[in-house]
Order: C-alpha cells, then structure tokens, then sequence
C-alpha cells in the first residue's frame, strides 16, 4: 500500500496523520505527495486575487496538478512521477495562519481543529471535489466528514 506525503516547509505541524486519513477515505493506493505552504495575510491576498480574482484574503487556497480526478484511484503509471519515479506530486495547498487563528476564536474552536480542517479541505481539492454546485459541496462535504471521522475531530 502507497501513502500521500504532505510536506511542510514553512511549519513543523503534525500532518502524517491528517494525510494518512484522506488518503484512506478516498481510497488511495499508490505514493502521493502535495506541498503544503504558510503565507502571510498579505501574501495569501494577493495569491488568492492574482489566481481567482478574489480581492480579499482567504484562509485557503488549493493548486492541484491533477485534473478530473473525483472519486478515482490515482494510478502511478497513468501520471508523471517525481525525479526519483516514487510519488505523483498531486498540487499545492497554502494557508494563511493568522486567518487561521482568527476563525478558530470565531468559531469557538482550537487552531489545531481549524488547521486541520483546512488541510483536509484543501486535499479534497486536489483530488478533485469542490463546492461550485450544491451538488458538489454534498459530495465534498461527505468525504471531509469521514476524513474528520478517522481523525477524531468533531465539528
């Protein structure tokens, strides 16, 4: 059995477990890897109006590399692989701490919960789900829930 590889430059946060049950809930068998990147609100602004036209700032945001991927098995042989052939690099995912910290207060939660939804949420956008079409956000929304579930993280 393969895993996804989260990796973190900017903070050193706990994210093996939070990759390990998406991974599991969607399914996934072969050796995966995103990157997760921490951007201030500054920059994360002005990521978030350059790539979506969106002139505010965002807790987060997802570049995946993959496309049409919902609901599928991401096969090694079927994508391009990293240098070394042993994971397929599945996009990026950036958040903004301070905003971050500031829903957590809002929404009478820890960070950690916060953050941890967050990254969940962006590796459901890489693998493809959305929250476009009411449609949509169900889907998404059921796939985050049994992520959060194997995590033990209540909402």
């Amino acid at each position: 059995m393969g895993k996804l590889k989260l990796e973190c430059f900017d903070k050193k946060i706990k994210t093996r477990k939070i990759a390990k049950a998406v991974y599991q809930t969607l399914c996934q068998e072969d050796n995966l890897k995103a990157e997760l990147v921490f951007a201030s609100s500054e920059k994360i602004h002005a990521l978030n109006k350059d790539t979506r036209g969106v002139d505010s700032v965002t807790d987060v945001l997802s570049y995946p590399i993959l496309e049409n991927q919902r609901g599928e098995i991401i096969k090694r042989e079927n994508h391009r692989t990293e240098l070394d052939g042993r994971y397929v690099f599945i996009g990026s995912i950036v958040l903004c701490e301070d905003k971050i910290i500031e829903q957590a207060k809002e929404l009478g939660h820890s960070t950690e919960q916060e953050m941890t939804y967050l990254i969940v949420h962006g590796l459901m956008h890489l693998f493809g789900y959305d929250h476009m079409t009411e449609e949509d956000k169900r889907q998404m929304r059921a796939v985050e829930k049994l992520a959060l579930k194997r995590l033990g993280v209540e909402e």
